[in-house]
């Protein structure tokens, strides 16, 4: 028999009554919302988002790799201080691309220090092949007191985070799994996956950051808001 599952309940990103519906059993690519298309993890980041930050509307907010919908829509319609990025190797960082993203190498940011009371990425930091340089970036650019709110798959849980790819002294990959790729919002090629994060990334985090995460799993239905590795973790810069 097909698998069909739906319930009403109340989507966070479009702040609507609706409609919660998966016909794969994979939920956290297939239970989308029928109003405004947004998957689980997207509802749990704005939940998050709400929840720790309430007033996000009135402040500086950097999303790196937005989607076209969910709760990237929702902080480009509301919040006054948006700036979205995207990576685009063959144009000059810090420039905005014919897109209308600002073109940025999360890596080797071309921001201010303390620009951002926060920055946001969804299924990110997967991706990333210097993920030590990426968080010390995120710390340098955030305001004391602000935050990385951001969703990443903890695919090794209580095991050790383990890497699967890695750039060679000529910037040449290698491959040390079979090579897995994500979906990418401007790249139909996707996004070549480097690490299986476990919950250690707390500890890696704080300790090339120096924030403080809190590892956040949330699980109701009535939002939406349930799937397989939806944990949405807040990073904190703490005020001196």
């Amino acid at each position: 028999m097909p698998f069909k599952f739906s319930n009403e309940g109340y989507c966070v990103t479009c702040d609507s009554e609706t409609t919660f519906s998966s016909s794969n059993e994979w939920l956290r690519d297939y239970y989308i919302c029928n109003r405004c298309g947004s998957i689980p993890r997207e509802r749990a980041l704005m939940f998050c988002i709400e929840r720790y930050y309430p007033n996000w509307r009135e402040l500086h907010v950097h999303e790196s790799s937005p989607a076209p919908r969910g709760a990237s829509e929702k902080l480009k319609k509301h919040c006054v201080h948006y700036v979205p990025s995207h990576f685009f190797s063959d144009h000059l960082f810090g420039e905005i691309h014919q897109s209308g993203y600002r073109n940025e190498n999360f890596e080797d940011q071309t921001f201010p220090d303390e620009s951002f009371d926060l920055v946001i990425s969804q299924d990110v930091m997967e991706h990333i092949f210097d993920p030590a340089r990426a968080f010390t970036e995120v710390a340098r650019t955030l305001k004391p007191g602000g935050a990385h709110i951001f969703s990443v798959p903890l695919i090794n849980k209580e095991k050790p985070s383990e890497v699967l790819a890695e750039r060679g002294d000529k910037g040449d990959i290698m491959h040390l799994r079979e090579p897995e790729y994500h979906g990418n919002p401007i790249d139909d090629k996707g996004s070549l996956v480097t690490i299986h994060w476990g919950y250690d990334i707390s500890d890696f985090v704080l300790r090339h950051g120096g924030l403080y995460t809190t590892i956040n799993y949330i699980d109701n239905l009535s939002l939406g808001i349930r799937a397989e590795y939806i944990e949405i973790l807040v990073s904190r810069k703490i005020k001196s």
